[in-house]
């Protein structure tokens, strides 16, 4: 998992309350295995009409947004199921943190675990980040994990709260199997010192 410390980049308003995980990434693209792959399929059903073709009207075929990293949510983001191909299909487009009143709390927990930055404002912060995106072409703004703010070139400056562990985590670039095997030598010892009658795990 690739550290997150600051990053700025442009923003795309998608400020709809309760987007659930199936609206993320529907259910007929989840037979893939592996993590990448999920984000041209992000969103689908809102991106592209019944023959397949791109809706104009959906924010993210909006030419304005082309390259967006930042993208803003409304309430109860990523309510629905608990699938993790949600934060995976947002990582693979290409946005590296969403910014929301409030998300659905595995939701937010599967974010934090891929490397995805889910920051919580008020709904008057999120609104105005929302108005300045849609009036200012090429609007960007700059989430700083280190500092637990959000800023933009313009004024806007807000400050977040994160749990403090998975603020680690992400600012150090750790998931859960990293975070096992930072305690790779005490699991070889112990496996060394079972008694011969168990079995032993295979550490390479």
């Amino acid at each position: 998992m690739f550290p997150f410390r600051l990053h700025t980049g442009l923003v795309a308003p998608l400020d709809h309350p309760n987007i659930d995980t199936d609206q993320i990434i529907p259910k007929q693209f989840l037979k893939r295995v592996e993590r990448t792959g999920f984000g041209q399929f992000l969103f689908y059903d809102w991106r592209y009409g019944a023959d397949g073709s791109p809706d104009p009207s959906f924010v993210l075929n909006d030419p304005r947004y082309s390259g967006a990293t930042i993208l803003l949510g409304g309430r109860n983001f990523g309510c629905g199921s608990s699938r993790e191909h949600a934060p995976w299909a947002l990582l693979d487009y290409g946005f590296r943190a969403i910014i929301a009143p409030s998300f659905a709390d595995i939701f937010q927990n599967n974010c934090t675990k891929n490397g995805f930055v889910p920051v919580v404002l008020s709904q008057a912060e999120v609104s105005e980040l929302s108005r300045r995106a849609r009036e200012f072409e090429g609007f960007s703004a700059t989430v700083d994990l280190e500092r637990r703010e959000v800023r933009d070139g313009a004024g806007f400056r807000a400050s977040f709260e994160f749990d403090e562990f998975r603020r680690q985590c992400l600012l150090r670039g750790l998931d859960d199997i990293d975070l096992t095997l930072q305690h790779e030598t005490l699991i070889r010892r112990f496996e060394e010192e079972r008694p011969a009658w168990l079995e032993t795990a295979n550490m390479g």
